[in-house]
């Protein structure tokens, strides 16, 4: 029960942040509050992570019986042990690809993590929903069962001074897998929670220090905020003949740094919260993306537009901001950040930011923005 709860809300916010990243033309996301994002794929990281002893421990009950002889009995069983395969490989297929992920390990998945993580987690909750399906009689059973009188904790005499818990060979059937039962539970959780709170620390400050498992901390990175990609991992260099390229209803104009900086700077305290669960605060200043719009010819209630990155090439080079975003007063061509001009890792001489959206979408190193 456990698994299949941390397993559904490994799917909505999967398929949620899925959703915000390649948005259909009937999806919509709102800018506030400007933090959810970070709430629901912090969600989708820790109970995807708990899901390692879960899983681990429900592969380990019912190991036996995946090898039982004969392997098919009936065509109805052959239908039913192939779900169970396909469920069993869906299962490890998320979990250790999403662990990788987190860790940025990508020499073991010959494939884009994105497409490959997205996909097979359909075929995980179908293959989990048939399994439930079939086995709801089982299940049904299970939960109405109360248990016998005797099953109670092991022998009472186990509470004297110098005796141990264990349940002897004289303790009662009953009682033995009470005891067997509560034993396996409390590890498991104890398990989930360790792996929890070794890793929770990379958003939740106060938790940084006992978070070995970590691989973001807060206040980590140039400026006090981690970064995934670096300016020179880009290929970006600092161009002193830098120009913003506006295009829109009005024309296109260029725009250096000095007119940039001669528009209202506003500042906003809006987190960076990445695909991989880690998100950090900073305070950023800059030009609201409306006011840019304005200065372009567009409606800033109703405009759409595209920033597009220096950088050459990359599956995230250029997002689109929806109409909501462009006209949320948050949203900041940023220029400083914590009173500083950019670092070069954190997007200078220009970066997106805007309230609830992942970090992957708020594009740094941006170079031209087009009004639509």
């Amino acid at each position: 029960m456990a698994l299949g709860v941390a397993f559904a809300v490994c799917f909505v916010t999967g398929l949620l942040s899925h959703l915000i990243q390649h948005p259909p033309a009937w999806f919509w996301w709102p800018s506030r509050p400007a933090g959810l994002y970070r709430v629901t794929q912090g969600l989708h990281v820790a109970t995807g992570l708990a899901c390692l002893p879960l899983l681990g421990v429900k592969l380990w009950a019912v190991y036996p019986r995946l090898f039982t002889w004969p392997p098919v009995r009936t065509i109805a069983h052959a239908a039913e042990r192939a779900g169970v395969a396909v469920l069993v490989a869906a299962a490890l297929f998320q979990v250790v690809s999403g662990t990788l992920n987190i860790y940025h390990v990508y020499a073991p998945m010959p494939f884009f993590f994105t497409t490959g993580h997205y996909w097979v987690a359909w075929l995980a909750i179908g293959a989990l929903l048939v399994h439930v399906g079939v086995q709801l009689p089982v299940v049904r059973s299970a939960l109405r069962r109360r248990p016998a009188p005797n099953a109670e904790a092991p022998d009472k005499a186990a509470d004297a001074p110098g005796a141990t818990a264990a349940p002897d060979a004289t303790a009662a059937p009953d009682a033995t897998a009470a005891w067997g039962r509560r034993a396996l539970l409390t590890g498991v959780a104890a398990a989930a929670g360790l792996i929890t709170l070794g890793t929770v620390g990379q958003t939740v400050r106060p938790l940084t220090g006992v978070s070995a498992l970590a691989p973001r901390r807060p206040g980590r990175g140039p400026q006090g905020l981690p970064v995934n990609k670096t300016a020179a991992a880009a290929g970006i260099v600092a161009d002193p003949g830098y120009r913003l390229v506006l295009g829109g209803p009005a024309g296109e104009r260029r725009l250096d740094l000095a007119a940039l900086n001669s528009l209202p700077q506003h500042t906003a305290e809006l987190p960076i919260a990445c695909v991989e669960g880690w998100s950090s605060t900073g305070r950023w200043t800059g030009v609201r993306l409306r006011d840019l719009v304005t200065l372009a010819g567009g409606d800033p209630e109703r405009a759409t537009v595209l920033v597009e990155s220096l950088q050459a090439g990359g599956r995230y080079r250029s997002t689109l901001v929806p109409a909501v975003h462009v006209r949320d007063p948050l949203t900041l061509i940023a220029l400083r950040l914590g009173g500083e001009v950019l670092h070069p890792d954190h997007g200078y001489p220009a970066r997106l930011i805007a309230p609830n959206r992942p970090g992957v979408l708020q594009t740094k190193w941006v170079g031209r923005i087009s009004v639509r």
